[in-house]
């Protein structure tokens, strides 16, 4: 029964992409019904109805038979669906248990779906993916959560190949800029990946609608790491200190921050090749990378 209403809401509710619906489309509301559920504002339950948008994600992610494929926030399983249909292996993550109760039984005889009750955000990627598999992350992730689910998955030892996520517009924003507008999200996600923005994605595209605009963002991971394991604390702790005055001149802000005088901090700059007077949100990950070096041969991270 869940699946065929899960299928009703995913080929009947097609929003307009300003439509803000008034009530509950069908399938949701025979769902939630069924287990006594309202949608949880704690949980930052928004759930994606459009097919539309569904399939945008699935091609976006390039999905294939017998893809590996790690959904996060399966909510109602709409996505579930689509990616069942398309043959993929699902392992979904839902926090809210008694949706993943009622999903699961619903995929209990379903040899490709396994649904786990967790908290994406603590979840070890290596407790549910099988030793040395490949697999992608797809999800509609909560607002709230978004960016540790994020950092989650691309900084454990075993990270996807590719992630296609839904997250607040603005945060899809920071992910994907350039210098001139980096921010230290920015650097964190570029670090380890290339992002880039699929598409715009409406509040009527969800029940219930969030205030807000989503963007879906594609992530492919690094194949080769910038830096070894071992100097990423090192790395990070530069470039949070870089961000902790975004407003000044990175001299100055390095300076005040390692308690160094501001001529030794322009030279070590200058070695990396940035202009002194140049602000955190103007320096690429590329010029990070070769900082980080160089202040950690002088002993400053």
């Amino acid at each position: 029964m869940w699946r065929r209403l899960v299928r009703s809401i995913i080929t009947t509710t097609e929003p307009q992409p300003s439509e803000q619906p008034s009530k509950i489309p069908l399938g949701v509301s025979v769902l939630l019904r069924s287990l006594g559920l309202r949608p949880s504002k704690a949980l930052g339950q928004h759930f994606l109805v459009a097919r539309g948008v569904l399939d945008q994600i699935v091609r976006a992610a390039d999905i294939v038979p017998e893809d590996l494929v790690v959904e996060v926030g399966s909510g109602l399983g709409a996505l579930t669906r689509v990616l069942a249909d398309q043959g993929a292996r699902v392992i979904g993550i839902e926090k809210d248990p008694d949706l993943a109760n009622a999903l699961s039984s619903s995929y209990q005889s379903h040899g490709k779906v396994r649904i786990i009750q967790e908290d994406a955000r603590i979840v070890d990627p290596d407790d549910i993916i099988p030793q040395g598999a490949s697999y992608k992350l797809v999800g509609n992730l909560p607002y709230y959560a978004a960016n540790v689910i994020v950092r989650r998955f691309i900084e454990s030892t075993n990270p996807p190949v590719s992630l296609v996520i839904m997250v607040q517009k603005e945060v899809a924003q920071n992910m994907v800029a350039t210098p001139g507008k980096m921010r230290l999200l920015s650097v964190g996600v570029q670090f380890f990946c290339f992002p880039r923005i699929v598409g715009y994605v409406r509040p009527g595209s969800f029940y219930p609608p969030p205030k807000i605009t989503s963007a879906i963002v594609h992530m492919d991971v690094r194949k080769e790491a910038l830096l070894p394991v071992k100097d990423r604390l090192g790395f990070f702790t530069l470039v949070r200190t870089g961000f902790r005055a975004p407003r000044k001149q990175i001299r100055r802000a390095m300076s005040d921050a390692f308690g160094v005088a501001p001529g030794l901090i322009g030279d070590l700059l200058s070695n990396g090749g940035v202009k002194y007077e140049r602000r955190a949100e103007t320096i690429s990950v590329g010029e990070w990378v070769d900082l980080y070096h160089i202040f950690h041969d002088a002993g400053l991270v």
